[in-house]
């Protein structure tokens, strides 16, 4: 059986990269380190009260793109 979980962190890289969102103003958004902001990129999970102030900064629905990747199989990205 292949893993179908979504890697978050690319779905979160991906929307910040076409809303051309720099890195500095979003840690600042976030109250953290640019550094962070890499890391979450290369995580494949994130606890969900960063993942709901993401969407909050970003303006974009994470949680409905995740639950698509099930219904629509995009982990196979």
């Amino acid at each position: 059986m292949q893993d179908s979980t979504p890697h978050i962190g690319k779905i979160i890289r991906e929307v910040v990269v076409r809303k051309e969102v720099k890195i500095s103003w979003l840690a600042k958004q976030l109250n953290c380190h640019r550094n962070n902001i890499y890391l979450i990129f290369s995580r494949s999970w994130i606890d969900t009260e960063t993942l709901m102030r993401l969407c909050h900064v970003l303006q974009h629905d994470f949680f409905k793109d995740l639950s698509s990747c099930y219904t629509n199989d995009c982990a196979k990205k």
